[in-house]
Parts: structure tokens; C-alpha cells; sequence
């Protein structure tokens, strides 16, 4: 795929502010290579405006151009109202894997030990979410249910990805589901993992069950890891793992459509993080997250220029962190703005030292 159109989804309150930050880093003058970037608004004004059809129509342009960044956006509580926009995203471009990649922050010690990549491949969909839920009265006491479904073929994907993706970063494929309990339902998944393992000798391979991986993850912390995961399994270990590395907003969010050779065929990313109404305004934000978004858009592009560009905002970013560039959640007191514009200058540099000694990153 190449990244020359993406589809850009604005969203809410910091979310939005975010975003602006991190298409500053995306631009024509900074990354050196052109981007059209066709721009829908997912506000939660404008969602109830247009009965989230311009949810669907963002949907739509991604499919056709394969590439798409999402602002964070308000899911409103009450359930009449026009709900989440990542569900129908997600259903729409065929959703299938979430990936989030807990990494090191250079000259911030994280609250463990952990120094080297985990990333979290599971489930964008079924599981706990979209399931039926309802009450009823038996001999006085009140038992809720709720059905629950996971699908083969997307238990298949998680899996293949996990490994491929595994493969890739020199990591082991780690940890699973709670098979032992649930050897029908989740067993599922760990059929998959077992079947992929064979696919991938040459990939470490040490399924866990989920209570153990939680465990063992404060004593893995030397190993490269990559875990696949059911849904709701996924959302509390992912955010576990990044906050295992200092913030939440060290790292993207990308969801996955696949296509039948489990390869992207979509790729939408985002910050992990929601709209922090309490910080909107202030310029205090940590654009970290969103910058990086930006970054792995331009990883998937098979266009080179699009790949050095984003090895350098990758790079920038760090390096930011390291030169003493750090908002409020990492202990500092750089703003949202002036953190962009650092790493816009690294990313210039970078693309102008690399271009002139002729090295093709």
C-alpha cells in the first residue's frame, strides 16, 4: 500500500488538539514528501448532526485509500445517543486486530523493570463488547447474563498477525487465553495460537494462560513479547503494558482490516488515550501518542520516502524525550506546541542529514 491520501477523522475536545499537533509533523515541509489528507468531522457535534452518517462516509474513504488517523472522540453515555464512532469504524472497514506496542521512554524509569517492546495483538471486536446483556428474578435474587461469541476466522487473525508480526520484531509470542477454564470458548483462540506456532517454527512460542501472563509479565522484562488476546482480555492488558512503561501516551493504537493472506489491507491508528476534558485548553497535553499514530501510517506504506520519514518521526519523538523535552505526565513542564515543534526541527534534521549523506533508512 502507499500512504498518499490519508483519511483524517477529527474529534473531541484534547483529542482534536492532539490531532492538530501531530499533522504538523505529517507536513509536505517537515516530512519532505507530499500527503493528501481528506478530513471528516467525528465531533460529537457533528456526529449527532448528521446521525453518524459521516461516520460511515470516513469509513467508506478509508477503504478506498487503505490509511486513516482518528482523533479521540466522546462516546456519550446515554444509549439512545449516537455511541461510539470505533464500533461502526471498525465494523465497517472490517476491523479485526488492534495492535498497541508498549515501549521504553529514553530517560523515563518506568514504574517496573521493563526495557524491551510489548505488544498486545487482540480481538477489535466481539468477545464482552456487542454482547446481549439482561436481568431476571430467581428465588428472590437477581442474575444477570450475558452471551458472549468469537469467531474462528477472526481468532485465526489474531493469531497469524501475532506471529507474523512477532517475526518481524524478533520477539516471542507470549501468554493466551484462560483455555483451561473455557476449553470451547477460548480454547478457540489457543487452538489458533497452536496452529500458527507450527506455521512459525522459527518464532519462540510460550502460550500462557491469561492470569499467568499478567504475573510473569514483571519478570519478562528483558524479552521482546508480543501477546494475542481476546477483546476484553486485550483492552486491560494493553492498558496495563503501557502504563507498565511510564504513560499511556507513549505509544499508537492501530486497528487492522486483513486481507485473506492476513496482510493490512486498512490501517487505522490513534492515540490509546481519550479527550482529557480537564486539560483542553491548556497546552499542556502530551502529543506523544498521536505523533506516533502519525508515524506507523507511514511505516505500513510500501513508498520509501514515507518509510524514512517515519523512522525519523519515530526517532524525533524519543529523542525529544530525552533532550529534557517532557510535558506534565512525564514529570516536565514543556507544552503541548513547544513539544511539536521540537521534534518538527529533529525530523528536518534528520531527513536533511540522511538525504545528504545518501543513506536510504
Amino acid at each position: 500500500m502507499t500512504a498518499s491520501k490519508i483519511v483524517v477523522m477529527e474529534g473531541d475536545q484534547t483529542g482534536q488538539e492532539l490531532l492538530e499537533e501531530a499533522l504538523r509533523v505529517l507536513s509536505p515541509d517537515v516530512i519532505g514528501a507530499p500527503l493528501e489528507l481528506q478530513r471528516f468531522d467525528l465531533s460529537l457535534e457533528n456526529r449527532r448532526k448528521t446521525n453518524n452518517q459521516v461516520v460511515y462516509e470516513a469509513a467508506a474513504a478509508m477503504r478506498e485509500c487503505g490509511y486513516g488517523l482518528k482523533a479521540a472522540t466522546i462516546t456519550p453515555e446515554t444509549k439512545d445517543d449516537v455511541g461510539s464512532p470505533n464500533a461502526i469504524l471498525r465494523k465497517e472497514i472490517n476491523g479485526t486486530v488492534i495492535v498497541r506496542t508498549g515501549r521504553r521512554i529514553p530517560g523515563i524509569a518506568p514504574p517496573v523493570g521493563v526495557f524491551s517492546p510489548i505488544s498486545v495483538v487482540r480481538m477489535a471486536v466481539d468477545d464482552a463488547y456487542g454482547a446481549k446483556e439482561w436481568r431476571e428474578t430467581s428465588d428472590g435474587d437477581e442474575i444477570a447474563y450475558r452471551t458472549e461469541k468469537i469467531s474462528r476466522s477472526v481468532c485465526r487473525g489474531v493469531a497469524e498477525y501475532a506471529f507474523q508480526y512477532a517475526k518481524r520484531q524478533n520477539a516471542k509470542v507470549f501468554g493466551g487465553p484462560k483455555f483451561t477454564v473455557s476449553p470451547i470458548y477460548e480454547g478457540m483462540l489457543k487452538e489458533e495460537m497452536d496452529a500458527a506456532a507450527k506455521r512459525y517454527p522459527e518464532v519462540a512460542y510460550e502460550p500462557q494462560l491469561i492470569d499467568a501472563t499478567y504475573a510473569l509479565l514483571l519478570v519478562k522484562a528483558g524479552e521482546a513479547l508480543v501477546i494475542p488476546a481476546l477483546n476484553r482480555d486485550g483492552d486491560c492488558l494493553s492498558d496495563l503494558v503501557l502504563q507498565m512503561f511510564g504513560s499511556i501516551a507513549g505509544s499508537e493504537s492501530i486497528l487492522l482490516s486483513l486481507d485473506d493472506n492476513w496482510h493490512p489491507q486498512v490501517v487505522m491508528a490513534e492515540a490509546p488515550h481519550g479527550t482529557a476534558p480537564s486539560l483542553q485548553g491548556k497546552n499542556v497535553a502530551n502529543p506523544m501518542a498521536m505523533i506516533l499514530a502519525g508515524a506507523s501510517l507511514l511505516a505500513h506504506s510500501d513508498d520509501k520516502q514515507l518509510q524514512t520519514a517515519s523512522r525519523a518521526i519515530y526517532e524525533a519523538t524519543l529523542e525529544a524525550v530525552v533532550s529534557g523535552m517532557r510535558t506534565a505526565d512525564l514529570g516536565g513542564g514543556t507544552s503541548t506546541t513547544e513539544f511539536t515543534d521540537n521534534v518538527i526541527a529533529r525530523v528536518k534534521t534528520k531527513l536533511e542529514v540522511w538525504s545528504t549523506l545518501g543513506e536510504n533508512r
